[in-house]
Formats: structure tokens, sequence, C-alpha cells
């Protein structure tokens, strides 16, 4: 019913920019929450940012201020703007989607996308 679908991964040089895009398929869709987290070789997937559909945003304070959050409401997408990156960047990166929450009769779920490479070399 829910599809979520990545765009954007690939290589690039280390201080370079990348601009991943998430494109949420469905009907009816109760938007709480967007965001986009990462997964490194070797370790736990972590938090990048999160963005409401008012425009609220939360990062993950290591990244100091070199990714931005950002979203389109009436097409239902959401996008992590990188810069600066670095070879500590390179990870799988994965966008999600939280829907509901808001009323009882509409309870919170949570839905990923399959994940995009990004690889930064030096």
């Amino acid at each position: 019913q829910v599809q979520l679908v990545e765009s954007g991964g690939g290589l690039v040089q280390a201080g370079g920019s990348l601009r991943l895009s998430c494109a949420a398929s469905g009907s009816n869709l109760i938007i709480n929450l967007m965001g986009w987290y990462r997964q490194a070789p070797g370790k736990e997937r972590e938090l990048v940012a999160t963005i409401t559909r008012r425009g609220t945003t939360t990062y993950n304070d290591s990244l100091k201020g070199r990714f931005t959050i950002s979203r389109d409401n009436a097409k239902n997408m959401w996008y992590l703007q990188m810069d600066s990156l670095k070879p500590a960047d390179t990870a799988v990166y994965y966008c999600h989607l939280k829907t509901g929450g808001f009323i009882v009769e509409s309870p919170i779920t949570n839905y990923w996308g399959q994940g995009t490479p990004v690889t930064v070399s030096s």
C-alpha cells in the first residue's frame, strides 16, 4: 500500500555534495514524520535528520550542520542535501516515514525505503 522510493546516491569525492530524494506513494497518508537514517559498514543504523509536515527539523548533532533536510508536502517527497562530504559519511542511506499517531483510530506506522548507497572517496 505504501512504498518509499529513494534516489540520488552514488560515488562522490571528499568535499563534494549529493542530494538524496525520497518519494512516498500511497493514498490517504497521514504523515507524522519524515526522515533519513544511515548505516555504515560494520556499524548500527543511526538517525541523520527528521522533518515534520510543518517543517520542524531535527538533526544528528555529530553532523555539525553539513546536512539539510527538506520536504515537499504536495509531492509527498523529502530530501537530504549533503555538503562537505567526508569518507566517514560512506554508508547506505535509508529514508523513513512515520504515519499516524495523531488520533487513536490511526496508530503510528513506520515505513522504510530500500536504501541508497553513498560512497565518499578521499
